[in-house]
């Protein structure tokens, strides 16, 4: 047995069984230890940033991570926009870089990169391998990082000579580390404070926006009326009829800043003090009122339903029961397209358990509060700022959720960056429909330009912010990948052929011209 077979047995000893992967010649012996064994699914991107986002998808909704195959520096480096975006969510993810054979370093080819110089800036773990008979151990500990709570990047980069040198063989299954609850003397002071009578808004993040987070967050803020929050960005939140609401915070400053003056203390569950996503002239960067104090419970590493179980416990919140959306489906909207009417459209028709994938930038800010009571579903968001997650990651979550129907909610701009996604999609027939909006410009950008005080812009920066010369095509585009595609003008046509996408098995797209 070779190190590329060890480490192939080492992944599905340890329950990995899912690569994403976009390799190259120092990665051959790896591919054909792959091909031994078809319980490892195998699906290929056309770039390592589509590999990526779509390892992030899968370990959100499949609650543990993918291993991705990347070539060499380079590879990586192309990858590391969503690898970004994955650590900012907090995603469990392993990736597996090929490397040149070692004696081959010397001579400096081509492709020779400082590949853990490349990977630690967006890795919590990484290890290059240095012996066949270290492969089992290195790839378990890999494993290990990537899975400890709240989920982690590994990096274990494999030289070509290794993956084909007969090695030890595999390492068994990696025992993973139980998340800690809060302390008792923590949860004591919160309780107090919770229970003293000042105004309290309690953010949870994480592991906490599922729906058994959110239930005992609900049953808290009823008891003792504390007001629930979520950060801007999150990794997975459980919405919609039956399920506690949770808002976000508003990524607009000054928006935020009022949502939170109300407040004389905010109390951090597996999230992080809210910042301003931008520096601004003249604009504080810091959300949070001076005369708000911040008090953090448990940090995402800690076991947050265990913390939340006993704050419950803690204000006697056990027998409350929390404010829960209602079913509310509205009427199907007509006439002309615009943000709200698109909101309405997907609280009447999004199907029930459906995932949603959200990369709208600019169309969709609003799109979050005005579907609370369509049917339970699935949020999923871009986390690191890093634009381009959202093909890919439609893309994994259909493979990580199977039976359950994803809507991709896409800026255009923004998908341009990843669309070989969509080949993707349509070479495992997955059950993704993706509504594009087109703008035909980078209109966040067009927005940012004001903030920073440029009121009149020049032809320069006009043109850098404009996708219209010419414009693309998403229809075309799609069906060149291999998917169904339409273009809808009215929001008659677009009910229609969102209906159509959400009826038929298989990728479907919908550009909505705007």
């Amino acid at each position: 047995m070779n190190g590329a077979e060890s480490l192939v047995k080492t992944l599905l000893a340890g329950g990995v069984d899912v690569c994403f992967a976009n390799p190259g010649t120092s990665e051959m012996h790896f591919v054909a230890a792959l091909d031994q064994h078809p319980e490892m699914r195998c699906i290929l991107g056309l770039h390592e940033t589509v590999v990526t986002g779509a390892a992030d998808g899968y370990a959100r909704m499949a609650d543990k991570p993918a291993v991705t195959l990347l070539h060499l520096g380079p590879g990586l480096g192309n990858g590391l926009a969503n690898i970004h975006n994955a650590r900012r969510a907090r995603t469990p993810m392993i990736n597996v870089v090929g490397e040149h054979k070692t004696e081959h370093l010397a001579y400096n080819a081509p492709l020779t990169t400082d590949i853990e110089g490349i990977a630690r800036p967006v890795s919590d773990w990484v290890r290059t391998i240095a012996s066949a008979d270290t492969v089992g151990r290195d790839t378990a500990d890999a494993i290990r990082a990537a899975s400890s709570a709240p989920g982690h990047i590994s990096t274990l980069i494999l030289p070509a000579d290794i993956a084909w040198t007969d090695s030890k063989g595999p390492a068994a299954a990696p025992t993973i580390p139980d998340a800690p609850v809060a302390s008792g003397k923590a949860i004591d002071r919160i309780a107090a404070l919770l229970k003293s009578g000042d105004p309290v808004a309690l953010m949870i993040g994480d592991r906490a926006l599922r729906e058994d987070g959110l239930d005992l967050a609900g049953r808290i803020a009823a008891k003792t009326g504390a007001v629930l929050f979520a950060p801007l960005s999150n990794k997975r939140v459980a919405r919609g009829a039956g399920r506690v609401a949770v808002n976000r915070v508003p990524y607009v400053v000054d928006q935020a800043q009022a949502m939170l003056s109300a407040y004389k203390h905010l109390v951090l569950v597996g999230a992080r003090e809210p910042v301003a996503f931008f520096g601004y002239p003249n604009t504080p960067s810091r959300l949070v009122p001076d005369d708000c104090e911040v008090h953090l419970l448990a940090e995402s590493h800690y076991d947050l339903i265990g913390t939340l179980d006993a704050l419950t416990d803690a204000v006697g919140a056990r027998g409350t029961s929390p404010v829960i959306n209602e079913l509310d489906r509205p009427a199907v909207p007509t006439g002309a397209i615009d943000p709200d009417k698109i909101a309405f459209m997907l609280t009447a028709m999004l199907p029930e358990n459906a995932v949603v994938a959200d990369e709208t930038i600019t169309t969709g800010r609003q799109f979050f509060p005005k579907t609370n009571t369509a049917p339970e579903h699935d949020w999923l968001q871009i986390t690191g700022g890093a634009i381009g997650i959202g093909p890919p990651l439609a893309t994994g979550a259909a493979i990580g959720a199977p039976g359950r129907k994803v809507v991709s909610l896409q800026a255009d701009g923004s998908g341009l960056y990843s669309a070989q996604a969509l080949w993707t999609q349509a070479r495992e027939g997955l059950d993704v429909t993706t509504l594009v909006f087109a703008n035909h410009s980078y209109a966040i950008l067009q927005g940012e330009m004001r903030k920073v005080g440029v009121q009149n812009p020049g032809r320069n920066a006009i043109d850098m912010l404009s996708l219209d010369r010419p414009k693309i095509d998403w229809v075309h585009l799609a069906k060149g990948y291999g998917v169904a595609a339409s273009r809808a003008t009215t929001m008659e046509e677009l009910c229609d052929q969102f209906g159509r996408g959400l009826a038929e098995p298989g990728p479907y797209l919908v550009e909505v011209a705007l």
